[in-house]
């Protein structure tokens, strides 16, 4: 995606809620709607639904709220606001089923580009981890509903191009908040017993998606010893160090094993692998005469998705072809300009769904809850 967000705005994007006077105890949320009807008929009202919150069909000036569409957006609270009262916050079983809904029903849009549902998707979710902050909730459920509402988030992330015309989104905001719902899921994490049978592998998430970066391998190297065995986190810590090593051959290895959220959380940092792999060849190999490799080579090293994305990645960085299947590595040629280009990543992301809808993934229907238990110290 381009830059990368600090780890520090891990800070949340919302003031916290002032701490509670003597004696009170924040409320629990009554509202099983996805959206307080209040909300609904005053957004209706100053037309500002958004098309995929209308009834299915609605025409006019003046569309209407679909109950079993409309999603709580976020607003953000202001210094003195009165805190909304239990109708006006969803519990976090209404929380969670709204992120389901989002995951099943918004994510998967085929009608919208993906700017527009980022763009939507991140709002609400926005909203779910406010509602969540503003309520008493158990530390079991509130890690459910943000590993749930992260692994959404950073799915509609992966399949945003940075690229493409942004429209409604900035891609820096999206960095952003993924960081504060990293920030938010560890700090939940590391206040509460749990049991948190998910741990591991949202540990690992927020290394793979801040890979090579200093502060996120300390503080997953500060986990207890029985987190960091669990397969998932180990194999995070074995990608972080095939990327800081320039280890190319055993990154992409590593990339084509890796299951498809796991995949996503990483997918910002492939295109800058393959231009320092491709950067270390030219390094090896560029002479005044110019020596060549097969172009296969060099898909199956970097896993790209085919023989046009490998001559595109080449041209960008001023290598020539000799014919349609060498690349030539010419002194002097090699050049760096802009980003990287980002791919298409249908090898290392895009078709390791495997048939599963992104609501089993989201939901970990379909995970074998073994792979996160740690393993028993002898």
């Amino acid at each position: 995606m381009g830059r990368r967000c600090p780890l520090n705005a891990e800070r949340p994007s919302f003031p916290p809620p002032s701490p509670p006077m003597p004696g009170y105890e924040l409320p629990v949320g009554t509202c099983l709607d996805m959206c307080p009807a209040a909300e609904r008929a005053q957004r209706e009202e100053e037309r500002r639904l958004h098309r995929f919150e209308v009834v299915p069909g609605c025409r006019g000036d003046r569309p209407r709220a679909d109950p079993q569409r409309a999603v709580k957006e976020y607003s953000r609270p202001a210094a003195g606001k009165i805190r909304p009262p239990p109708n006006q916050l969803r519990p976090p079983s209404v929380l969670l089923a709204t992120v389901r809904y989002l995951a099943s029903e918004v994510a998967e849009r085929t009608d919208a580009s993906c700017a527009e549902v980022a763009s939507f998707v991140a709002d609400r979710l926005r909203a779910v981890r406010l509602d969540l902050a503003l309520q008493s909730a158990s530390d079991v459920e509130t890690a459910l509903v943000l590993e749930a509402a992260l692994a959404v988030l950073l799915a509609v992330v992966a399949r945003f191009r940075p690229n493409a015309t942004h429209g409604p989104v900035d891609p820096m905001l999206l960095q952003a908040q993924i960081q504060e719902s990293f920030g938010s899921l560890r700090r939940c994490y590391a206040l509460g017993a749990g049991p948190h049978p998910r741990q591991a592998t949202f540990q690992g998430l927020f290394l793979l998606y801040n890979l090579g970066s200093v502060e996120a391998l300390h503080e997953v190297l500060q986990l207890p010893a029985a987190l960091r065995s669990c397969p998932a986190l180990r194999t995070a810590l074995a990608v972080d160090s095939a990327f800081r090593e320039g280890n190319a051959a055993r990154l992409f290895r590593l990339l084509r094993t890796l299951p498809y959220l796991q995949s996503c959380a990483v997918q910002c940092h492939v295109g800058h692998a393959r231009r320092g792999a491709l950067a270390r060849l030219a390094r090896a190999l560029s002479t005044s005469k110019g020596q060549t490799l097969p172009l296969g080579f060099v898909i199956h090293l970097l896993a790209l998705d085919g023989p046009k994305e490998a001559r595109d990645l080449c041209q960008a960085h001023g290598l020539p072809l000799d014919g349609q299947e060498r690349v030539v590595f010419l002194r002097g040629r090699y050049t760096e300009e802009g980003l990287p280009p980002a791919g298409t990543c249908q090898v290392l992301v895009g078709n390791k769904l495997g048939g599963r809808t992104l609501e089993d993934v989201v939901m970990a229907e379909e995970e074998d809850e073994a792979v996160d238990r740690p393993r028993t110290e002898v």
